[in-house]
């Protein structure tokens, strides 16, 4: 499974990493994180190995769980208006619950009721991150906030459970939670009185409500028809960094490789004919608007070789990419329309 969390997570990271004595661009280049990616997910991995990364270089075993106590809500974006809309404690966190799979696919939050305690576990899912003492401890710390928003001074935990072991003094943890957590533990969980979750939120705007649970529905079960589409635009964000493989379009679907093409086939596509529309439609772009020689361009596409680049977009015209540059520079070609399956 590859996965992949929203750009929010990086809220106020550069500023917290230059007062750790940090420089945010590097780690984020040495990580594989790009900058500016306001509109698209991080892979989850890079995410994960970008915090790693920053508690090593600044010497900070607790950067995680600092940044994400600075971060508080805001980091969850507009889904933090869903938890604060919702009639009592427990029903914001069956609604995070509900819908954290749009902010990040890479993890996993449960509510259990074990005797009168409520367990909030929270757990790293995406196999491909080995390392996850940072994400784990910012996710605890977001959690602390989000219980903290709800109930205010009633929010006394009965204990924080954590699987890693200690990666600071006890007295630290304490200082910045109120709390000493229980480390090397089964599981990772925020445990506290179940009668909390009956906790009145008192009046919300039952407006705001209705719009944001709407919007997340929507996001959450993205439609068959639109889903083609979908599809496309996440591979022509993905293909430069070669991530517009089946896997992971389908990981940042939260769907299988098995279950993706299914939908898709029920719409009369499948992945491969997106996916080559999509280099087409981008082949064609490139070799009118810019200067790339078809190295770069065959890499910028995905492709392992100029060949295979080659024999398919021969495939696709009749005329291998050299020739068809040529042909529009010398007017003999129509200017190329964007090429992208529409919903039915």
């Amino acid at each position: 499974m590859t996965s992949f969390v929203l750009d929010i997570a990086l809220l106020g990271f550069d500023e917290f990493s230059t007062r750790q004595g940090l420089d945010a661009r590097t780690l984020l280049e040495e990580a594989g994180v790009m900058e500016g990616r306001t509109d698209l997910p991080l892979s989850g991995e890079r995410f994960a190995a970008l915090l790693e990364l920053a508690s090593r270089r600044s010497g900070n075993a607790l950067f995680g769980l600092q940044l994400g106590l600075q971060q508080g809500l805001s980091a969850l974006g507009t889904l933090h208006y869903v938890i604060s809309s919702a009639h009592t404690v427990g029903d914001a966190l069956q609604a995070l619950i509900r819908y954290f799979p749009t902010h990040s696919n890479g993890a996993e939050l449960r509510l259990e009721q074990r005797g009168n305690q409520a367990w909030l576990l929270y757990d790293v899912i995406d196999a491909n991150v080995s390392v996850t003492r940072q994400t784990v401890e910012l996710a605890m710390a977001l959690g602390t906030k989000i219980m903290e928003s709800l109930l205010g001074r009633a929010w006394k935990p009965q204990e924080l459970l954590l699987r890693h072991a200690a990666g600071a003094r006890l007295n630290t943890y304490r200082s910045l939670l109120d709390i000493t957590p229980r480390f090397d533990s089964a599981v990772n969980a925020w445990v506290f009185d179940h009668a909390l979750l009956t906790h009145s939120l008192g009046e919300r705007d039952a407006g705001l409500q209705v719009l944001m649970k709407n919007h997340y529905d929507e996001l959450a079960y993205l439609t068959l028809r639109e889903l083609p589409a979908h599809v496309q635009r996440l591979m022509r964000h993905g293909l430069c960094d070669g991530q517009a493989s089946v896997e992971h379009i389908a990981g940042q679907l939260a769907l299988s490789p098995r279950t993706l093409q299914r939908y898709l086939q029920a719409e009369g596509t499948h992945f491969q004919a997106l996916l080559d529309d999509t280099r087409q439609a981008m082949a064609k772009r490139y070799l009118c608007d810019s200067t790339l020689n078809l190295t770069q361009l065959s890499a910028l596409l995905g492709y392992t070789s100029l060949g295979a680049f080659s024999r398919a977009f021969t495939r696709w015209n009749g005329i291998s990419p050299q020739k068809w540059r040529q042909h529009h520079r010398n007017g003999l070609l129509a200017a190329p329309q964007t090429h992208e399956v529409s919903p039915p």
